[in-house]
């Protein structure tokens, strides 16, 4: 590790938890290449390398300028009679819920006569997205809370044998490694980023009807192929079951069980394609009453308590979205060498509450200011969009295609 221990206010070490979680993907792929029988040398992650690709959509630029904006106007905290609530609008659909359960597009005056809680009950229960601010304690003593702190950072699932399948002759960590990636907003598609950094296939698919925030789109969507399928038919679910049966790894973020009722559960996708890595990403954990909730980085951070305080305060990076996408690479990785040695399909799953939780782990930190000029972290990359500046990829410094505009690729591998 190099560089200052701290380039983003605290008092959470989110600087640290960059490093590590840099760190953790970048030795995984190293130990890829050691397989092979390259040596890979030594790992050096630096901390303001790793503290700038967690807010890397901040400094994305096509022909220089922003994209977007980052967040809708309804998106944000709201005063409640008791206390804060965070609406999530930056979807279509979630604005709409929201405005449905309060009765108004004025959510600032409906919120205000209502407590927090049951603002943010209301608004799930439309079909939305929406925390109250609690406090760390309160987070802990209630059973999601306590069912995500009794849960591994990384939880591992055997789904069946397989033969050993045997890595490619390429020097790149990934090299003939094709990913399935059906990830939308952060954490998935940051993980699908650092696949493809390390030379994977990614094929990112989702469908015409389907929102996109433009943004994150141009900045995740970095490496990638893009191709619309439309699950909803009998045909877009045979189109995926073609592409499973040539891919090495299935990584999904939708909410929970949102794909295995279409029947593209773990145990049939390692029964369609022995040997496959499947990586499945949630907000609030796998485990308790929250399991299947809508949830977001900042809904996250307001829930448990990592942003209470007299007002909201949020931390400076969506570090549990990044973080999260970097350690399931590091997973996947991880996953494909003992496929490589030991056989087997297997599953991988995170959270963004309980990457949370262990970034909480990490201690606080006192009088960090926020120092972090990325300039000469930033690289420019031609892609149908326009030149993209972007953050280089760190750990993986040969860069890679620019993004593609959603749909505009077959469905199909190279």
């Amino acid at each position: 590790m190099t560089g200052p221990e701290s380039v983003l206010p605290g008092p959470f070490r989110v600087t640290e938890a960059a490093a590590q979680s840099v760190a953790a993907a970048t030795l995984a792929a190293a130990e890829l290449v050691r397989l092979k029988g390259i040596d890979p040398g030594e790992v050096s992650v630096d901390r303001r390398h790793a503290a700038a690709v967690f807010r890397s959509e901040r400094y994305v630029r096509v022909d220089g300028e922003p994209p977007a904006a980052l967040w809708e106007p309804l998106s944000g905290d709201y005063r409640a009679a008791d206390g804060w609530v965070r609406l999530h609008c930056n979807y279509p659909h979630h604005a709409e819920a929201a405005c449905r359960a309060l009765g108004t597009r004025d959510l600032a005056a409906a919120v205000a006569t209502r407590t927090a809680w049951d603002v943010q009950e209301a608004v799930v229960a439309a079909g939305g997205a929406a925390a109250a601010m609690r406090r760390p304690d309160e987070w802990l003593a209630s059973p999601q809370g306590q069912a995500v702190a009794a849960a591994p950072l990384v939880e591992w699932d055997f789904l069946g044998a397989a033969p050993v399948r045997e890595l490619s002759t390429s020097d790149r960590p990934l090299g003939g490694v094709r990913v399935l990636e059906l990830t939308h907003v952060i954490a998935g598609p940051a993980a699908g980023r650092v696949l493809a950094a390390h030379g994977a296939e990614v094929l990112h698919i989702s469908a015409a009807h389907q929102p996109v925030l433009r943004p994150l789109v141009v900045d995740l969507g970095m490496g990638k192929r893009s191709a619309h399928v439309d699950l909803r038919t009998a045909e877009g679910r045979d189109t995926l079951w073609r592409l499973v049966s040539e891919a090495d790894v299935f990584l999904q973020s939708y909410r929970p069980d949102a794909l295995a009722r279409l029947g593209f559960s773990a145990e049939r996708l390692a029964r369609a394609r022995p040997g496959i890595v499947v990586a499945e990403l949630d907000a609030y954990g796998w485990r308790g009453p929250w399991a299947g909730r809508r949830g977001f980085d900042s809904l996250v951070q307001m829930a448990s308590g990592i942003a209470a305080g007299e007002e909201p305060r949020p931390l400076p990076a969506q570090a549990l979205d990044h973080g999260t996408g970097w350690l399931t690479a590091a997973a996947i990785m991880t996953a494909l060498r003992r496929g490589a040695t030991e056989g087997g399909s297997r599953r991988v799953r995170l959270s963004l509450a309980r990457t949370g939780h262990w970034l909480d782990s990490l201690g606080r930190e006192e009088g960090a200011v926020d120092e972090l000029d990325p300039s000469d972290l930033l690289v420019e990359t031609d892609s149908p969009w326009g030149r993209i500046t972007h953050v280089l990829m760190p750990g993986a410094p040969l860069g890679m295609a620019g993004s593609r505009l959603p749909g505009m690729d077959r469905p199909d591998w190279n």
